[in-house]
């Protein structure tokens, strides 16, 4: 009989994301390398040109750097802020996990405002915590609940406090007052921004301020901003005495060589960048325009990406699938009526329009919902 493993784990699930799944598009017959994307909110026009000639003399066949020592100090250099308040991870989702590990403890409570990214809950359940959900819902466009979410804060004095911002799937964007308000309730807790898209959002505030609370940790994505998902880079900001606390549970050598060393190179290109959110921006719009045309008007969103009602979302994920495009089917995010849909370039965003609208001329998509 083989050793059980703990509780927490035996009963966990896993958390479906967005990406393509091999094993699916090979049962189906399809080349990966023919799928369009539109399942992932990374920027589709990074990196910049030169960085894939520069992985040529990347040194692999030696130890990558433990404290990533260059790329915090450009980062500190563009935040303005001490490198040692910020740590880098394999991308954010490492660093979720790194922070439970360090704060919380099996049965305190931590409160998770849905429907949001998956991660949350499992590391929760991996180190025993206890979820309190907020649940808010389409009657108000998923529109954040501020008020309810205090009230629950007072009831259960939640450990921790997840707020995506702006939120996956839905793209609404909390303000710094809805922020202020949840840290003016969360007592000892502490408080996890996560702000994987926050590049995305054209009147976004600062919220590295609040890191002086002492009880806030930012989290941030270069993998999402500069379109680095096979690298797997992100990293936090938050007061020393976190980052120590974090760095004491991190794995060794956890950031490899060649993810530091895109890092590095792609903060130095900014016009790169900002040229880069201007074409999705316009590729948004489009997409907007396209959708509505076809009776599937988007929800509307401070993101890059947004949610569109469908009917079943399942169904229309795999009717788009069979003609080499992807989106995100919202069913694991309990909005089973619901794909998400991030921009790419322009020319394959029109790719997606005359899609579906062929299949529903065809009579396979009904947008009749």
């Amino acid at each position: 009989m083989s050793l059980p493993p703990r509780p927490e784990i035996e009963n966990l699930k896993v958390c479906p994301h967005g990406g393509i799944n091999y094993a699916e598009l090979s049962a189906m017959g399809i080349a990966p390398e023919a799928v369009l994307d539109f399942s992932v909110c990374t920027n589709p026009f990074m990196p910049p040109p030169g960085i894939r000639k520069m992985l040529n003399n990347v040194a692999i066949e030696k130890y990558p750097d433990c404290e990533a020592t260059e790329l915090r100090q450009r980062l500190s250099e563009r935040l303005k802020v001490p490198s040692d308040n910020i740590l880098i991870g394999s991308g954010t989702t490492e660093l979720i996990r790194l922070i439970a590990l360090a704060y919380f403890r099996q049965g305190d409570n931590v409160l998770i405002l849905e429907p949001t990214y998956g991660e949350y809950e499992v590391t929760c359940q991996i180190v025993g915590a206890k979820l309190v959900k907020q649940w808010t819902g389409a009657e108000n466009n998923f529109a954040p609940k501020i008020a309810e979410t205090v009230d629950l804060m007072r009831e259960h004095h939640p450990r921790g406090v997840f707020i995506c911002n702006p939120n996956n799937p839905t793209g609404k964007y909390f303000s710094k007052q809805e922020v202020e308000a949840v840290l003016a309730a969360i007592g000892d807790g502490l408080l996890i921004l996560d702000e994987a898209y926050l590049a995305f959002v054209e009147k976004n505030w600062s919220s590295i301020d609040l890191v002086s609370r002492g009880n806030v940790v930012i989290l941030r994505s270069m993998t999402k901003e500069y379109g680095l998902a096979g690298l797997r880079l992100g990293y936090t900001i938050a007061s020393q005495e976190i980052t120590d606390n974090l760095r004491r549970v991190r794995p060794p050598w956890n950031v490899n060589v060649v993810a530091q060393k895109v890092g590095t190179m792609v903060l130095e290109d900014v016009d790169y960048l900002e040229q880069s959110k201007q074409k999705i921006s316009e590729a948004k719009q489009f997409l907007i325009d396209g959708l509505s045309r076809l009776d599937f008007p988007p929800l509307l969103s401070d993101a890059h990406y947004f949610l569109v009602k469908v009917g079943d979302a399942g169904a229309f994920r795999t009717a788009l699938l069979r003609h080499g495009i992807q989106v995100r089917d919202c069913a694991s995010f309990g909005l089973p009526e619901y794909v998400r849909i991030a921009p790419r370039t322009l020319p394959e965003c029109q790719r997606l329009i005359v899609t579906i609208e062929t299949l529903k001329k065809k009579g396979e998509m009904d947008a009749n919902r």
